[in-house]
């Protein structure tokens, strides 16, 4: 199997190389990643084609979705080159300087302005825009800032198809809802009239917390439903305003 896996890297690091040449792109260590592309985005050694020195190529580690800047096998999104607070896989998809802490040189570390909402690659707290994807046939909820997708929880929906498909806004925010259903729904964000929502796992006036093994199957009246961590950051995170996508 090892083998085989090796065969075919080398065959599809003969057919990229070959690609760059065809199209004129300049690879002086020939290692299937373009000069402008080692330079300016991945900041590898565009005349050494294998830059960390640990016997793989940069294109082999990046095509794997390995760092070519760690001599140790690390995922692309487990590695922080710069230790700003972002990940390499992060710095790749928001485009800023994987060995610049600061790539718009605002005083800031990029790690720090995506946390806050801001975009890294530019100056004067430029606001990236934030949305929400809820898939209800995985059931899954991903939350994406300038159009990165920045992660993804397990949800629980309407059952028999109750939660509404389309866009909608986020109209309001409440710490703790009451449900007509008789029940707190913590972390509240309502949806455009207010008759869905996302929140937390519900509680009822006991004390008792409903649906914590139901995470990842529909089962409400046609609110999505969220674990406790998750639903605070999302609350937290989340202005009145956000664009919801529910599919």
């Amino acid at each position: 199997m090892k083998r085989f896996i090796l065969i075919s890297l080398i065959i599809c690091f003969y057919l990229t190389a070959q690609g760059a040449q065809a199209n004129l792109l300049p690879d002086s260590d020939s290692d299937g990643v373009p000069d402008n592309d080692e330079i300016n985005i991945y900041h590898t050694d565009p005349k050494d084609r294998d830059t960390d020195k640990d016997g793989y190529s940069d294109w082999i580690e990046l095509v794997s979705g390995y760092s070519p800047l760690n001599n140790k096998p690390v995922k692309l999104e487990d590695n922080d080159f710069d230790k700003d607070g972002l990940s390499d896989r992060m710095e790749l998809n928001f485009h800023t300087n994987l060995d610049n802490p600061d790539t718009d040189g605002d005083g800031y570390k990029d790690g720090d302005e995506i946390a806050n909402g801001y975009d890294p690659s530019q100056g004067e707290r430029s606001v990236l825009e934030k949305r929400i994807e809820i898939n209800t046939g995985a059931q899954e909820l991903s939350y994406f800032l300038g159009g990165v997708r920045m992660q993804t929880y397990p949800i629980s929906s309407g059952i028999n198809r109750a939660t509404p498909t389309g866009y909608f806004i986020v109209t309001k925010k409440s710490p703790k809802a009451w449900s007509p259903y008789g029940l707190w729904m913590p972390n509240w964000l309502g949806l455009d009239s207010g008759r869905i929502g996302i929140h937390e796992l519900p509680v009822w006036p006991n004390g008792y917390v409903e649906g914590e093994d139901h995470l990842g199957r529909p089962v409400s009246h046609g609110c999505i439903r969220l674990g406790h961590k998750e639903a605070a950051f999302l609350y937290n995170w989340t202005p009145i305003g956000t664009k919801v996508f529910i599919y």
